[in-house]
């Protein structure tokens, strides 16, 4: 069994890995290539692995089931969440989050993950039509049957935190959190810090944005970032001019963009988890050193030169999906 951290979460690696981006959020993956890079982090260290029942349909489970295959259970945590409902085609068709459904999606996932529990288990968005007490009630029955260690949340804001946790201790809140989305410092990450509530940041490269190794011209076909607003014409370009401020400071610094940017959300504190959604084990290489970058206050002063609070232009999901969040930017 996982064992916990201050927070009540499963102890994890200063790094965890989100799997999304092996199961056709980015356009096609190699299916060979993202095992081996499962394998790899878990050669190297990282213990967090995260995954949704719904990326690619439960494709992303079946494939975490064959990279896990073999490993002792204790060498890894896996956060799941659930209630994204989507329709053949990627078509999204809202979020489901009663109860009943709660434990069937779980029933699933532990199926296609081939586990017998998982470490945190996680609503992927707050349904609307569903008081947050009664799908954490659900989840806090799958822990007391021991499906479930830990109880997290994702994309909400502080009143539903408090909720939450009155019902069943929160271990960690989900959220994007990068140097470009910063909007979790305002209200969202004092009362996390009250509650002694853990964060994995999720989007700490802006989805590659603020990499270092953004192209266009490599957008394949279903690759979601060609709908973002802050990859649109116009909003990109004085994004990437971003980077290049970044990669100035960077260069100082004797590290990559990518790594720059994964150590400043390191360094918002202990109780931070940055996930890194490498697909490959070049981007996994890459940004494994950033766990353990230290950065100055002369470090971070030029950081925030570079990538002033509120300066990314475009909202990082399309309006429809924004309309939906709890917290923006």
């Amino acid at each position: 069994m996982q064992s916990t951290s201050s927070t009540g979460r499963p102890a994890a690696s200063r790094l965890g890995l989100g799997a999304m981006a092996m199961s056709g959020a980015y356009g096609e993956s190699d299916r060979a290539e993202s095992l081996a890079t499962v394998r790899a982090a878990l050669d190297a260290g990282v213990t967090l692995i995260d995954t949704g029942d719904f990326y690619g349909s439960g494709h992303n489970e079946l494939l975490l089931a064959e990279a896990l295959r073999g490993r002792a259970r204790e060498e890894y945590a896996l956060s799941v969440k659930f209630g994204q409902l989507i329709g053949p085609g990627v078509r999204f068709l809202g979020t489901d989050a009663r109860p009943s459904s709660v434990k069937n999606y779980l029933a699933h996932s532990l199926t296609r993950l081939g586990v017998d529990h998982v470490d945190v288990y996680r609503p992927a968005r707050l349904d609307p039509d569903v008081p947050i007490e009664d799908t954490v009630g659900a989840v806090k029955e799958l822990i007391e049957a021991g499906h479930v260690r830990s109880l997290g949340l994702s994309e909400v804001g502080a009143e539903t935190i408090r909720r939450a946790h009155a019902v069943h201790p929160v271990a960690d809140l989900q959220i994007e959190y990068s140097l470009i989305s910063r909007a979790v410092e305002d209200e969202v990450l004092p009362v996390l810090r009250e509650l002694g509530i853990g964060v994995t940041a999720y989007g700490v490269l802006g989805r590659g944005l603020i990499s270092g190794h953004w192209d266009a011209s490599r957008v394949a076909a279903g690759d979601h970032r060609a709908r973002s607003p802050r990859f649109s014409a116009g909003n990109v370009e004085h994004n990437l001019g971003l980077v290049e401020a970044l990669r100035a400071v960077a260069g100082e610094k004797g590290c990559t963009v990518a790594q720059l940017a994964i150590a400043w959300v390191a360094s918002r504190g202990d109780d931070v988890v940055p996930l890194v959604g490498a697909r490959t084990r070049e981007r996994l290489a890459e940004a494994l050193p950033a766990a353990e970058l230290e950065l100055t206050e002369g470090d971070l002063a030029a950081i925030e030169r570079a990538v002033p609070a509120g300066s990314a232009r475009g909202d990082r999901y399309p309006s429809a999906m924004m309309a939906g969040l709890a917290v923006g930017n």
